[in-house]
């Protein structure tokens, strides 16, 4: 009998579960915080799926990441546990917005195995949420500017520096990987529901919301 390890199980089942979700028609289903697969390291990604299928579900995240709408999306929120992701942000924000969290434009990029490490000790915080957790934003602290490591989906290696809101989304997408959710990083008293975050915390910068609701903010 094979070992529930055994790598020929492993690739088998993952393939008929990325055609079973590329089977149907629209944006593919995301998967809520509470599943296990949101909780689990993701598996390396190591040709697991072919490369028609490694494109094929690199298009479905895409999609299903525009339709949310979302800036990054995970394999595991599709229930499918493999290290990668797909990141992209128009960045269609205000100049001042732009201007006090570094949200700058980002084109479309697959990250395959990614892992970052944080660059100085700079640290800024922001409201932010997931697809995985609707309905819901949080204040997390983040590195500033972070090294991303990683392989496209070509399997050409990616070396690169993020900084402002694109390093975020990096972090946030990788940990993902990691089996972590924001909230895990969160100052839960920031947690406020989208209306709430909508009509008291708008502000570019989170001081207000610190101020009201008694949490602090990195120095």
């Amino acid at each position: 009998m094979a070992s529930e390890r055994d790598p020929s199980v492993f690739r088998t089942s993952l393939t008929d579960l990325v055609e079973e979700l590329l089977a149907h028609e629209g944006p593919l289903p995301i998967v809520a915080a509470g599943d296990p697969v949101l909780r689990r390291g993701a598996e390396p990604f190591d040709g697991q799926l072919d490369p028609n299928l490694l494109a094929r579900f690199v298009a479905a995240l895409r999609a299903t990441m525009h339709a949310a709408p979302g800036v990054g999306l995970a394999a595991p929120q599709v229930g499918v546990p493999l290290r990668l992701a797909v990141i992209e942000d128009p960045a269609p924000v205000s100049e001042e917005v732009r201007r006090a969290r570094g949200r700058v434009p980002q084109p479309f990029r697959v990250l395959v195995n990614p892992s970052y490490e944080g660059i100085g000790s700079g640290r800024v915080a922001f409201f932010e949420g997931c697809l995985s957790v609707p309905g819901w934003q949080a204040v997390v602290a983040r590195h500033t500017e972070v090294r991303l490591t990683a392989l496209d989906e070509h399997g050409r290696p990616v070396d690169e520096v993020f900084s402002g809101w694109p390093a975020r989304i990096v972090q946030h997408e990788t940990d993902h990987l990691d089996g972590t959710l924001y909230l895990d990083r969160a100052e839960l008293r920031s947690l406020s529901s989208n209306r709430a975050t909508s009509e008291l915390w708008a502000q570019p910068t989170p001081e207000h919301a610190a101020e009201a609701l008694g949490f602090s903010l990195p120095d």
